[in-house]
């Protein structure tokens, strides 16, 4: 089955990004003109997405406002006869649908409530803190790629120094047919010996089977649904695979990579004067 939905985690509270995220969410950050979320959206686009859930809190109603037409911006532009700074206001071609995480119980907690959104399809999760660059094929393309051939769950992945290691769920891993990455078991941020130097990072392909494993999911001791569990569940049954999508990745919730991202950008618009 094709993947037409994806879902887009953008309730938390971006507490690595204190104190501006207590006023404006990370998810709109700028990255050059446009926040970091219209990247994500774009992204999904690209790949063919058709429709998005994008679960929010109720600090999170910038976003909202952000994806939501101004028609009185439009007018006043009109009037002006700016056309081409109306260019930049053109709608983007996908139904963005909205649902509000009323706690904060986690990623595993967001994803679960965009159930009835999937309606028992494959879908895709995008995290809106890091922006893939660089490639014509985005990182999501690249998992479709295999989703479509093996319909099965499909990582992103992405090799890492072992200090940052913790911060990640980290995949054990052996090769499969054709020389794919067969994921065999996930641990959530290893402080010690992780399974490999592949962590997962924010791409993902579901089959809608996920859903199971996230109601039966215990709260971790913070009192979250961590996806990883359900995913390490899921292994028991259902084969996942993992790509390393090509491209540059920025992590925006780090200072050093926000400003490393608009450093890129910065240079690929001059490239192309």
């Amino acid at each position: 089955m094709t993947v037409k939905k994806a879902i887009i985690p953008a309730a938390g509270y971006g507490t690595r990004c204190l104190p501006i995220t207590k006023a404006v969410p990370k998810e709109l950050f700028p990255i050059g003109t446009r926040p970091t979320i219209h990247y994500i959206v774009e992204e999904a686009i690209e790949a063919g997405i058709e429709e998005i859930l994008i679960v929010v809190s109720r600090s999170k109603n910038m976003i909202i406002d952000y994806f939501d037409r101004s028609i009185e911006l439009e007018t006043f532009l009109e009037q002006k006869q700016k056309q081409q700074l109306l260019k930049k206001l053109k709608p983007l071609n996908v139904q963005i649908q909205y649902i509000r995480q009323s706690q904060s119980l986690g990623l595993g907690d967001a994803i679960r409530l965009g159930e009835s959104f999937v309606n028992n399809e494959p879908f895709a999760v995008l995290l809106p803190d890091e922006v893939i660059f660089g490639q014509d094929t985005g990182a999501l393309d690249q998992l479709l790629s295999i989703y479509t051939k093996h319909n099965k769950s499909v990582l992103g992945l992405c090799e890492m120094e072992q200090k940052f290691l913790k911060n990640y769920g980290v995949v054990h891993w052996q090769s499969g047919e054709n020389g794919l990455i067969e994921i065999t078991d996930i641990v959530e941020k290893p402080m010690k010996r992780p399974p490999s130097n592949l962590a997962v990072i924010g791409r993902y392909i579901f089959t809608p089977s996920i859903f199971s494993f996230l109601k039966t999911a215990k709260p971790s001791l913070g009192g979250e649904i961590q996806l990883t569990d359900a995913i390490k569940e899921m292994l028991k049954e259902e084969k996942y695979y993992g790509v390393q999508p090509n491209g540059i990745r920025f992590d925006i919730s780090r200072v050093e990579e926000f400003i490393a991202a608009n450093q890129y950008i910065l240079q690929s618009e001059n490239t192309k004067m």
